[in-house]
């Protein structure tokens, strides 16, 4: 105690700014704070939300040290959580008040909700009875308290009527607590009747829940096997032992569909945690959760930071997905930070995939995880027959992109009044527009990037910045009116082909960026399900875990497009999209069939997947990743460096890997100019750290920076680790 002073101890506090460790400050007499308590505190002429973190200050005068000025009244941030901030912070290289941030999201839910005016029936009597008044105190009955509104539209009555009784003294006025946003889920509610392999898979990870402890399952099954059904069980086991569930999903347009499975299951929808979620209810959600009052929460990759009081298990839905991997200010990859999370904390995460990562089946097959594998659909429904259309042989039409094969298809499944689908990862009309006289091509003026028509619109559009224009109707170049040419094909160029060979076809376009948004998005996929359209023209989007039931035919119009480019994982991520996409057709037991439009019939992911024999594209895949020492085997790192001018950013990356220590086991690519050298104004240069499995990245890169130069001017430094994109 510091004799004559107000203050009567000092903490460490985190901030949610990029400093690189917790700010000390004083704590005022009477104030009681333990490490996790969330608390405001001035920085420089602001106030901001903190944490107060572990550690002891020592030999500190809390007199010179600004004060806490509040102590919010809201559950402490545990001990696990805290330490998985660390983790997390050390391990991407991130400041760890960058990392605190992301769980300081919701600011107007440190202080508690405000409990509701409500009503309540007491011993008296109306002076004289009403069919109306006479419902209402049926439904009172039984000593709860209701809302105004609640028991007035519970009786079927106006709240007139509500308003007589209370007058009367028939009803008191009682504070109710506030209503969770989600009600409780029963593990009971509709146990289904599993298949053998799937109540083999889920006796397992039942198992895997009831030990209590950390370990990793990887559900592996074919799509339409009924992954998610098995994980329930899981989930199921979890909320039986008292403890919260986390589900993580890749899109938020997922999110719609499985909530009303989670429903149909539990009896509740889960809570749902994105970025489109309104405000207000992202507040009472990450409320309730940090209280316990929200059980289950279905996610993006940012629910992974929610302060849950006592989360038991996590599951990574579709683990494969590169969505997962967040690219702005702390770069983390959700599938492997909740396999962190959960050792962290000591419980159980399960991994679902029909085409897992590979970094996730080389654990499996190390006997890191447990594998659990769904080798059959559901019901006995049987896979789509699957064929390559060699396009070197049956050519579209000239200024088509539809083989005629492929169009044959599309008709005799419109006769059957069964849907086709369309696949196509390449969003807009046109990923190129240039003039015809003199060759002008439209680029961003900010990213050496081609701007995309989007002829819906009328706009031509940057995806990596957002620019956009108008479409003109004279090149700015050389002045000639009405020879503006679209080159090559997007999804709104392949539905107008569609529809100029099946006119009376009822045509949907799906992809992420056209007007509506999310709601748009999703009325279109309940439209889908419902069978309101006969051909489906998607991106990728249309891959992700949907159940089109009607859905007998999928084509692939360019199988080859994630195979041209140099990333090292294009193979494999062109197979799980490929397979994921397919997989759409005949889910509910109709024959069906998938055709993927190739020039590389003969390449090892095209013959992988028409021959259904998934082991030897993995097996080979593994092969050529160890004999290269690249991820699962070796460990990589980008440093992306940027700046306002060429000079700035080659200057400062060729310092950086001046500075790089000596090592065996590490060595420093490049830099060289990104493939995307321009993005938003700012030119781009990489470098790419390769090494064994054993060495020290993360010791080998802070060496790097802290005797490299230091970033002055416009100079931005951005590591990633375990990178997803070479771009």
């Amino acid at each position: 105690m510091i004799e004559d002073s107000p203050f009567v101890a000092a903490a460490p506090v985190l901030v949610p700014m990029p400093a690189e460790r917790p700010y000390t400050y004083a704590v005022p007499a009477g104030m009681r704070v333990v490490p996790g308590s969330i608390v405001r505190v001035p920085l420089g002429p602001r106030q901001v939300a903190g944490i107060v973190w572990d550690g002891v200050v020592e030999n500190i005068d809390a007199k010179k040290l600004r004060p806490i000025e509040q102590v919010f009244d809201c559950p402490p941030i545990d001990r696990s959580m805290r330490r998985f901030v660390d983790w997390v912070a050390q391990y991407t290289l991130s400041a760890p008040g960058m990392v605190a941030r992301m769980l300081l999201r919701a600011p107007e839910a440190f202080d508690p909700e405000p409990w509701i005016e409500g009503l309540q029936r007491t011993l008296l009597a109306p002076d004289r009875m009403t069919s109306a008044r006479e419902r209402v105190l049926e439904v009172a009955e039984g000593g709860l308290a209701w809302t105004r509104s609640g028991l007035a539209h519970a009786a079927g009555v106006s709240s007139t009527v509500i308003e007589g009784l209370k007058a009367q003294g028939v009803f008191e006025t009682v504070m109710i607590p506030p209503r969770p946003v989600v009600a409780a889920p029963d593990s009971l509610y509709a146990v289904p009747e599993l298949m053998p392999d799937q109540n083999d898979a889920a006796s397992m990870l039942r198992a895997n829940v009831a030990a209590g402890t950390f370990n990793v399952a990887l559900l592996d099954g074919v799509t339409g096997s009924g992954k998610t059904e098995v994980y329930f069980e899981a989930v199921a086991a979890a909320l039986d032992q008292g403890k919260q569930v986390l589900i993580l999903l890749p899109e938020i347009a997922l999110t719609h569909a499985f909530l009303e499975r989670f429903q149909q299951r539990f009896g509740a929808k889960p809570g749902e945690w994105h970025s489109d979620l309104p405000p207000r209810m992202r507040e009472k959600v990450w409320r309730q959760v940090a209280e316990g009052t929200v059980r289950v929460v279905a996610g993006a990759r940012s629910a992974l930071f929610l302060p849950f009081k006592e989360l038991g298990l996590i599951v990574v839905d579709e683990e494969h997905d590169p969505a997962y991997k967040q690219e702005d200010r702390v770069f983390y990859n959700a599938r492997d930070m909740a396999v962190v999370r959960g050792h962290i904390g000591g419980f159980p995460v399960v991994l679902a995939s029909a085409t897992p990562s590979v970094e996730s089946r080389v654990n499996a097959s190390q006997g890191k995880y447990t594998r659990a594998i769904l080798s059959a659909r559901f019901a006995e429904a049987a896979l789509p027959q699957l064929k390559s259309i060699d396009m070197r042989r049956a050519p579209p039409a000239r200024g088509g992109f539809l083989s005629p094969a492929l169009l044959d298809h599309m008709r005799q499944t419109l006769e059957r009044k069964e849907q086709s689908l369309l696949f196509l990862n390449r969003r807009g009309y046109a990923p190129l527009t240039l003039c015809r006289v003199c060759g002008h091509r439209f680029g961003c003026p900010v990213c050496s990037a081609w701007l995309v028509e989007h002829r819906f619109r009328g706009q031509l559009v940057c995806h990596h910045c957002g620019h956009n224009e108008r479409r003109p109707e004279a090149c700015p170049e050389c002045g000639t009116l009405d020879h503006l040419v679209a080159c090559g094909p997007g999804v709104e160029r392949i539905a107008e082909e569609v529809v100029a060979h099946f006119p009376d076809a009822r045509t949907i376009v799906l992809s992420s960026d056209l007007m509506g948004g999310v709601r748009r998005l999703r009325l279109e996929l309940e439209a889908i399900a419902d069978g309101e359209a006969d051909i489906v023209i998607g991106t990728q989007l249309v891959a992700k875990g949907h159940n089109f039931p009607n859905m007998t035919l999928v084509g692939v119009v360019d199988a080859d497009l994630g195979l041209a480019n140099g990333d090292p994982r294009a193979a494999e991520r062109t197979f799980q999209l490929l397979s994921q996409v397919t997989g759409r057709a005949g889910r509910t037991g109709k024959k069906s069939l998938g055709l993927l439009q190739t020039f590389q019939p003969d390449h090892p992911v095209m013959r992988a997947i028409v021959s259904g024999d998934a082991e030897a594209f993995y097996e080979r895949e593994i092969a050529e990743r160890e004999r290269a020492a690249l991820p699962p085997f070796g460990r990589l790192a980008g440093v992306i460096v940027s700046a306002v001018t060429r000079a700035e950013a080659e200057g400062h990356a060729r310092g950086l890997r001046r500075a790089a220590p000596e090592s065996n086991d590490l060595f420093v690519l490049g830099p060289a100019e990104a493939p995307l050298s321009l993005l938003g104004g700012r030119h781009r240069f990489r470098l790419l750290i390769q090494g064994e499995r054993r060495a020290d990245m993360q010791g080998f890169i802070r060496t790097m920076l802290a005797n490299g130069p230091k970033q002055r001017g416009s100079v931005r430094v951005q590591v990633d680790i375990d990178p997803q994109s070479f771009l």
